[in-house]
């Protein structure tokens, strides 16, 4: 439920309402934009005075919000969320990339990574420690190690970075070296993880999971927000169909279905989506185009022989050319 209040309630009514309502045992999440005021109410709604509320000199309108998630709900939330990912931010005002690895190998290819995805204009590190892999046997990541060679890289070149988080165990060292956490697919409705990542204070980025529904990808982020931490940002990374001409297929029509239904920024990968390269480039344009906030994008400088998702990876070359025909998008978008 939330409750729009009149432009005349001002701060005294505010607090009136917001008094009343947690009174009754219910939470509020307020949300004031330049002309209105939202009071979210979550809780039992049945303990309370609907018509006592509808009566009050400070309320507009009662709104019923019939969608199981309540703080990803663009009705709670009517202006875009942004946040601050160390010298850089997530939102509707800028084109974030986050560019990298699949997987971090050693300290020196760290290093020559983010050099040059900086110098392209990358802002974001990424690189994997912990690697949940479909075969036991593939390479599954060097855990801590591989989270201070992305410390010591962020330290050089000022990027921020960030990594995905499979345990507890991988968050309490995680928010030791980085600078924002990942939930991959494979553990997007790990739901006791997610508990444990809504109770850090780095920013998320919540990956799709390869076969869910929006409004579950939208709830799983609510598990993350309703222990306390609400910078998200949602990342599209394709989900499974029955097509196999790529590794999965990219749902760019959810960017738009999200930017109707939620508030949180929207990031897309198109490297994990297809598997290919050579597609990389053009669907990150047209990711853009549907107005995505950002993109994860796969760099490596030896694709050749890297440890994980070679195929995928773009070489430096090819990852300034796409930077390069990004930015007239990025313009015609208001991002430039």
């Amino acid at each position: 439920m939330i409750i729009v209040l009149k432009q005349s309630a001002g701060e005294n009514g505010l607090n009136r309402v917001v008094e009343h309502i947690e009174k009754e045992g219910l939470s509020t999440h307020i949300s004031q934009g330049t002309e209105v005021t939202i009071v979210g109410v979550v809780g039992d709604k049945s303990r309370l005075d609907i018509d006592r509320l509808k009566a009050s000199p400070f309320v507009e309108r009662v709104i019923a919000v019939t969608e199981s998630y309540k703080l990803a709900n663009h009705k709670f939330h009517p202006e875009p969320t942004s946040f601050k990912v160390k010298n850089t931010s997530i939102g509707p005002d800028n084109l974030t990339v986050m560019a990298g690895p699949c997987a971090v190998e050693s300290l020196e290819q760290m290093l020559t990574i983010a050099r040059a995805v900086k110098k392209s204009g990358a802002t974001i590190l990424r690189g994997g420690a912990y690697k949940p892999r479909t075969s036991p046997y593939s390479f599954q990541g060097l855990e801590e190690d591989g989270l201070k060679y992305l410390k010591a890289a962020s330290d050089e070149t000022g990027l921020a970075t960030i990594c995905e988080v499979t345990s507890a165990h991988a968050i309490e060292s995680a928010v030791k070296y980085v600078d924002m956490l990942q939930v991959g697919a494979r553990n997007m409705q790990n739901f006791e993880l997610l508990k444990e990542i809504g109770k850090s204070s780095l920013p998320v980025l919540l990956k799709r999971g390869m076969s869910a529904t929006i409004d579950e990808w939208l709830n799983a982020a609510e598990y993350i927000m309703s222990e306390g931490n609400t910078n998200i940002a949602l990342c599209e990374r394709g989900i499974r169909t029955f097509e196999t001409s790529t590794r999965n297929t990219l749902d760019l029509s959810a960017v738009l279905v999200l930017k109707e239904k939620t508030h949180l920024p929207v990031i897309v990968d198109p490297s994990h989506a297809t598997g290919v390269r050579n597609y990389v480039t053009p669907l990150s344009k047209a990711a853009v185009a549907c107005g995505a906030d950002g993109l994860m994008i796969e760099v490596h400088n030896d694709p050749e022989h890297a440890l994980s998702d070679g195929p995928q990876s773009l070489t430096f070359d090819q990852f300034d050319e796409a930077m390069e025909a990004l930015a007239p998008y990025a313009k015609l978008s208001g991002r430039g």
